[in-house]
């Protein structure tokens, strides 16, 4: 039978994982991101686009990013042609986020891509890739956790959870997301 020993935060190390990028890259982005992607005063999205090109993120064309946008670390932010990011999107890229062409990200969708062993009692950092297959739609409210891929044309639906893996032209629902019914799109 299982123990049950309490977590203690106090010996919580995650010493082992690197942001990639430098104390001074790190704190620069801090402000930069607070000013110009969290602000709701900067509807620019054209200029948005050329600083997270400048920080390393890869960035295709027409990609629209509306205010009060999150993004945590932009070097391991890949994102394709035409693509929307909605207002309050957080983006949560401790590991890398690959978006295809033709995303979209409405209102406060999570991208998510740590989260914590709560089967240990250091509570143990834990990360894991996203991938944004071209045509995703990620509804409003909704959350991908690490290590998920959204198949081609998927819809995650709003106020879901999408815990695993989302099949191609699929539409989930629910907290953990299930399918519902096929995407057709004509």
């Amino acid at each position: 039978m299982p123990q049950n020993i309490p977590v203690d935060l106090r010996a919580y190390d995650n010493s082992w994982y690197s942001p990639g990028a430098g104390k001074g890259k790190q704190l620069l982005w801090y402000f930069v991101n607070a000013l110009f992607f969290i602000n709701p005063l900067n509807p620019l999205s054209g200029i948005k686009v050329k600083l997270l090109r400048l920080f390393g993120a890869r960035v295709g064309e027409r990609v629209l990013i509306k205010p009060g946008v999150n993004i945590k670390y932009p070097w391991h932010l890949a994102i394709g042609d035409d693509c929307w990011i909605g207002e309050r999107v957080w983006i949560d890229s401790l590991t890398t986020i690959t978006i295809g062409n033709n995303v979209c990200l409405s209102q406060g969708a999570m991208l998510l891509t740590g989260n914590h062993n709560f089967k240990s009692r250091k509570f143990d950092l834990m990360v894991g890739k996203i991938v944004l297959e071209d045509g995703a739609w990620i509804g409003a409210q909704s959350t991908v956790c690490p290590g998920v891929k959204v198949h081609s044309h998927a819809v995650l639906a709003v106020g879901s959870v999408a815990a695993r893996d989302l099949e191609p032209y699929t539409i989930y629902q629910g907290n953990p997301a299930v399918a519902v019914r096929k995407r057709v799109v004509g």
